[in-house]
């Protein structure tokens, strides 16, 4: 299996070995061994989970420095819809768009204006009845990897459209290489992003061949220039920029994308642990009529990214107030571009959680599993290192752990072991004292 990309990753220098990060990661992608966590790359699908949970913030989120715009000399923001929330007393959209262009940037595309282009996809592809039902959500790149690893019976089930925000990237450096001239290699196009999973879904694409992103940047770093950009901007005539309505807005909070699909029978829910639940739901097909499921790993949706510097429902909020005068839609498609197609079904991962390519072996490890979960107390508190004890059964079989590594087993083998020593001192002779051999004599 190719090494993967992930925008999450561990300084151990900061990691006191605390069992946090272990015991939230929904892929049981951790283990704490000797004092450290180590992430285990094949199960990683970079959700941030660990980097919001870890009290001494040796998790870390990996993106390009602000830096990297001086790298071309035509330079395209693509705004998430979740930045519009990050501004308080802000009552026009135009006065962030316009402020990018005062930070240093030659154009703006607005990646809601991708997301309507979407979401009217979506309501083409399902009138003509081309969709498997349930239909699920491709937006959001740490479920899909979820997915991929843990429930891969409902790939079928991906909406096979490209995220808004590949889109809108494919549709501004067409634009602009139309409107400059420039070669398309020359023009930079950087996604200001919420969350470290797009990062990696941008240098290792899911369904792509290749990402139509150059960098990605974060918006807790572009938030001060941008700030700054903001208040000269709002003192000057600012250009009419703004070109979506509510609907592609309404995609930077959980259940926005579901109901720009105008779909009755939807379903949203946010937060890894309530997608986990659903998926599960689904694979159990205890969903009945179920038409649309709109899954986010951040709660309250791309607001709640470990790369935005507000509260997520405060950021909610916001929103609400800047869209109520904004129209319904302002993207309308006589036909689905070509750019918002996936280029290729995403796949299972390969042997991620397989415990041998063999089916023979598979099944002999499982048993050997099984009989060591029985003997291991249940109590999952992750003082081996591992979330679970079954976690560590299977860590056990793999070979990259012992049973002694349980605390309880461990205590209770010493326990024994000194039961058996204090029974064996019962039939060793002392030896005798000075006093004693003078009268053996």
């Amino acid at each position: 299996m190719p090494d993967r990309f992930h925008s999450v990753t561990l300084d151990e220098s900061r990691c006191k070995g605390c069992i946090n990060c272990i015991k939230r990661c929904p892929t049981e992608a951790i283990r704490v061994r000797n004092g450290k966590a180590h992430i285990l790359s094949e199960r990683c699908i970079d959700c941030g989970e660990c980097i919001r949970v870890c009290p001494h913030h040796a998790k870390m989120p990996i993106y390009d420095p602000l830096s990297s715009m001086d790298n071309f000399s035509y330079k395209i923001a693509l705004p998430a819809p979740a930045l519009y929330g990050q501004f308080h007393n802000l009552d026009d959209i135009d006065v962030i768009l316009n402020g990018l262009l005062k930070m240093g940037f030659d154009e703006v595309f607005e990646v809601s204006r991708a997301a309507e282009v979407i979401s009217d996809a979506t309501r083409k592809l399902e009138a003509e009845h081309k969709l498997i039902k349930p239909i699920i959500s491709s937006a959001c790149p740490a479920v899909v990897r979820l997915i991929q690893i843990r429930f891969p019976m409902l790939l079928d089930h991906l909406l096979p459209l490209n995220p808004p925000v590949e889109v809108a990237a494919a549709l501004a450096r067409k634009e602009a290489v139309k409107k400059t001239d420039r070669k398309p290699e020359e023009i930079g196009v950087f996604f200001l992003s919420p969350c470290a999973a797009k990062n990696s879904a941008v240098k290792q694409p899911l369904g792509l061949e290749r990402s139509n992103i150059d960098h990605v940047l974060a918006i807790k770093d572009v938030y001060p220039p941008l700030l700054a950009g903001m208040k000269k901007a709002a003192g000057e005539d600012m250009e009419e920029l703004g070109e979506s309505g509510r609907i592609g807005i309404s995609w930077a909070s959980s259940g926005g994308e579901a109901s720009g699909t105008l779909i009755e029978d939807c379903l949203a829910a946010d937060g890894i642990e309530n997608v986990i639940h659903v998926l599960e739901n689904l694979e159990d097909e205890k969903f009945q009529g179920l038409e649309f499921v709109e899954l986010n790993a951040c709660n309250g949706g791309c607001v709640g990214g470990v790369l935005t510097v507000e509260n997520p429902y405060i950021a909610l909020a916001r929103l609400k107030h800047l869209r109520k005068y904004l129209p319904v839609s302002a993207c309308h498609l006589d036909r689905i571009p070509d750019e918002a197609v996936r280029d290729h079904a995403i796949k299972e991962e390969e042997s991620v959680l397989s415990l041998s390519t063999d089916f023979a072996e598979a099944m002999q490890k499982m048993a050997q599993m099984e009989e060591i979960v029985k003997r291991l107390p249940g109590l999952d508190c992750g003082s081996c290192g591992a979330p679970s004890c079954h976690a560590l059964a299977e860590d056990i079989v793999r070979g990259h752990a012992s049973e002694r590594d349980c605390v309880f087993l461990l205590r209770q083998q010493m326990s024994e072991l000194a039961e058996k020593l204090s029974q064996f001192d019962d039939y060793i002779p002392l030896p005798l004292r000075s006093d004693d051999k003078e009268e053996s004599e």
